[in-house]
Parts: C-alpha cells; sequence; structure tokens
C-alpha cells in the first residue's frame, strides 16, 4: 500500500469512528471551536486558557488543567476556570492521579488523564511516565452518560496532541535558539582570538628567515676565509638571540594551542547539540593556576599596549587552593570575556591625590549563607577602571545583545556578559555589576 492509500485508509477510519461517537451539535460545535482557536493562539498559556474555557462555556463545567512542568518533571496546575492566582503551579489532589481510565473522584468531579503520542515520546523535552503529559478534572459533575464521557476523553485527547506538538515546537525553537547563541560564542572566544596565529606564524617566519640569511652569509664568509674569530662569534651571538626569538614565539604558539584546544573541546561537546542548552563537566581546580592565569596571559601584552596595569596584590587567589568544583572550560571563558572587555572598556582616572591611573585587578572573597544558612559564596570579580555605566542600564547589562551606552565607540556584539550570565547560571551561581571607586566591578558568585 502506497502512502497515499494509507491515508484514504485513515480518512475512512476516521469517518467510520466520527458516524459511531455521534456527537451532538453542540459537542461538535465545542470540537470544532477548540480546532480553530487551537490554530490561532500562538502563546501555550492562552492555548491552555482555551483548554478550560471550552467544556466551561459550552457544557456549564469548571475546569482544573493539571499539565507536566517541564523544569520539574511533575505535574501542577497549570489553568483553571475563575480566580487561579493563589492555586496555579500547585500540585493536584491526592486524588487526581493518572489512570487508565476516566473517573470519578469523592468531591464530585470526574478525572480525564491526557497523554501525549507514544511514537513521539522521546522527542519532548522532559521525560514523562506512561505517556501522561497532564490531567483534566472537570466539575460538579455526579455520573455523565457514557455518550458525554466519551466526548470529554476524546477532548482530553486532543489537547494532549496539541500539547505534545506545541512542547516539541518549543523544544526545536529553544534549540536553535541556543545554536544561534553557541555560534555566537565560537565566533567570541575561538575564530576571532584563533586569528592571533598569524602574528605568532609571522614572528616565527621572520625569525626563519633570519636564521637562512645568517646560515648564507656565514656558508659565504666560510668558504672565502673571510670568518675570522670575531666574525664567528659575531655569529653565535646572533643565532643565539633569534633562536630565543623562537623559543618565545613556540612558547606562545604552546599556550594558544592549549586555549584554544580547551574552548575548542568545551564548546563542540556533542552534548550541547544533543541537549539544546550548554552541559557542564565539572572537576576540581586550582581557580588561580588552571583558570585565571591563562587567560590573564593571554591578554597581558594587550593591557600593556593599552597603558593598562594589572593590580593582583589583593586578589585573593592563593596559589595553592583548590575551590569549588567547576567547568574549567566554561569559567575560563567567562575570564576571557571580562579581561577581553577590560583591554576594550578600561579608561584612565584621577584618584583622590591627583594621580592619573589606569588598571585593573582581580579577586576573590568568601560571602558567608550567600545561598542560605550554611551555604557559602565564593565571589570572584574583575574590576576596571572607568566612568561607572548608566544607573538606568545597569539592570539589563547581561542581556543579550545589550551594550552600555558609555561604549557604544568601541567594537563590539554585546554577546559576552550574555555568555558569561549563561556559563555561571549552569553552574547555580548568579552575576552582577558594581558601580565602585573609580570604576566597575562585574562579578559572579559560585556556591562554595
Amino acid at each position: 500500500m502506497n502512502n497515499f492509500d494509507y491515508i484514504i485508509q485513515r480518512v475512512k477510519g476516521k469517518e467510520n469512528d466520527y458516524r459511531r461517537y455521534d456527537f451532538t451539535q453542540k459537542e461538535n460545535d465545542a470540537l470544532k471551536s477548540f480546532f480553530d482557536l487551537a490554530q490561532e493562539l500562538d502563546s501555550i498559556h492562552e492555548f491552555y486558557k482555551l483548554c478550560v474555557a471550552i467544556p466551561n462555556y459550552f457544557f456549564n463545567l469548571e475546569v482544573c488543567l493539571y499539565i507536566v512542568d517541564p523544569k520539574t518533571n511533575s505535574i501542577v496546575l497549570i489553568s483553571k476556570t475563575g480566580d487561579e492566582s493563589n492555586a496555579v503551579h500547585t500540585p493536584p489532589p491526592d486524588d487526581v492521579k493518572p489512570n487508565e481510565q476516566p473517573y470519578y473522584t469523592d468531591r464530585g468531579s470526574l478525572v480525564f488523564t491526557i497523554r501525549g503520542k507514544s511514537p513521539m515520546i522521546e522527542e519532548l523535552p522532559f521525560e514523562v511516565e506512561d505517556d501522561v503529559l497532564g490531567l483534566m478534572e472537570i466539575f460538579p459533575v455526579k455520573e455523565l452518560d457514557k455518550h458525554r464521557v466519551l466526548f470529554f476523553q476524546k477532548y482530553a485527547n486532543r489537547i494532549g496532541f496539541n500539547i505534545h506538538n506545541r512542547f516539541v515546537v518549543e523544544k526545536n525553537i529553544e534549540h536553535l535558539r541556543f545554536i544561534r547563541s553557541l555560534v555566537a560564542d565560537i565566533e567570541h572566544n575561538i575564530i576571532v582570538p584563533n586569528m592571533v596565529y598569524k602574528l605568532f606564524l609571522r614572528g616565527l617566519k621572520r625569525k626563519i628567515e633570519k636564521n637562512i640569511e645568517m646560515e648564507s652569509s656565514f656558508v659565504e664568509k666560510s668558504s672565502s676565509g673571510q670568518c675570522d674569530e670575531a666574525c664567528m662569534t659575531n655569529f653565535i651571538k646572533e643565532i643565539s638571540d633569534v633562536n630565543q626569538g623562537l623559543e618565545i614565539e613556540l612558547q606562545n604558539l604552546e599556550k594558544h594551542y592549549k586555549n584554544m584546544s580547551l574552548f575548542i573541546e568545551t564548546l563542540f561537546r556533542k552534548s550541547h547539540f544533543d541537549q539544546g542548552r550548554l552541559s557542564i563537566r565539572s572537576k576540581p581546580c586550582n581557580m588561580k593556576k588552571d583558570v585565571v592565569q591563562p587567560q590573564l596571559d593571554r591578554y597581558i601584552e594587550q593591557f600593556k599596549r593599552m597603558g593598562i596595569t594589572v593590580n593582583d596584590r589583593i586578589s585573593g587567589l592563593p596559589d595553592s587552593e583548590v575551590i569549588t568544583v567547576v567547568d574549567v572550560g566554561l569559567i575560563a571563558q567567562v575570564y576571557a570575556n571580562l579581561f577581553s572587555n577590560a583591554v576594550k572598556y578600561t579608561q584612565e582616572v584621577v584618584t583622590d591625590s591627583g594621580e592619573e591611573k589606569k588598571y585593573i585587578s582581580y579577586g576573590r572573597e568568601v560571602i558567608p549563607d550567600f545561598f542560605g544558612p550554611g551555604k557559602d559564596g565564593i565571589k570572584f570579580n574583575v574590576f576596571s577602571t572607568g566612568s561607572h555605566i548608566a544607573v538606568e542600564e545597569r539592570e539589563r547589562l547581561f542581556n543579550e545583545e545589550f551594550r552600555a551606552s558609555n561604549v557604544m565607540n568601541q567594537p563590539g556584539t554585546g554577546h559576552g556578559l550574555s555568555f558569561i550570565k549563561h556559563a555561571v547560571e549552569i553552574h547555580n551561581g548568579t552575576v552582577g555589576y558594581e558601580a565602585t571607586r573609580y570604576g566597575n566591578n562585574f562579578y559572579f558568585i559560585l556556591p562554595k
């Protein structure tokens, strides 16, 4: 049987089903209204309202709609007729549970189980048991005739199929949104910094060319007997200088390769693409040695070129400390973004003593009970001198693509701080900004 023949058979089957159901005019009107409006309403919250409005309008029944909360994988009240302000997101009563068949409660209600599409259940962004997406409770009813019960059973099925589709669509939208964000992360933290390889390779090429030139000159002078002891001494000094330069370029390449390898491994994990969100691989680390120092080394020459000094005398980052378990690659990129911003936005200030200063500093401190009693937080920060960010703009600093008005003359996408927020929040931490004496302090706080 080809696809068209199969579809025709399914159409005939549905025709027979509806003849067997023999729905009343009101029931058919209710279903048609539901189908039409379900297509019109884009908001899932408006759709939930529609689900409870149809039985209320056509059959004068009160309705409670319980749906799986994707964040908690638990069934909660999502919408109801009447005032729902004090009840939404609460679990259903003890006597409202999934069941194979509709059933009555002692409270005078009838409960229907809402199920998703079995063949596509794994495409949902959360796990469900026995394909159950939720429950619909209608009241007051003591006993409906079998025909009306069948109608509401079919109505609950239609709700389930619609919700399933909407969950899958929302999952796909979130997945695409994440991939766009990940592409920006890759460009910001890999592609653009990777251009520095050109500088290292140019330096390497110049020194190799110098070696070749010296070799040619030495061979020419030696063959003509012109290379005396002074010539040899000068040649050895020159080749020693070039070799030292080659060693420096090699170290730069190795450092950059190590850093780029870390970022590539972090951002191109298969689990990111499978889950549609950043996934973390945490391990204990020496925060200063494994995370902060490699990023500072990357930007130190840029700081020097911009006339920015680095003050780490009060950093509070002990060399020997092994601190909170983190995803080294993600938190390293947090510092990379903070240092990158500092290169672009640090400004010279005049201190109270009249001294001109242009510097950054970074630090760490323990904040007792930050995450609750007995749950300390560790605050990490990067400070840079300059004018304060406008008060009205501070709450939006970590929003995607937002850029403060005091930095609009500098190149940037507004993505760096939003990446920081995302990376820190999946560590169960929080981010923030403080306008402090002489400049701006960006920080994040992780559980200790």
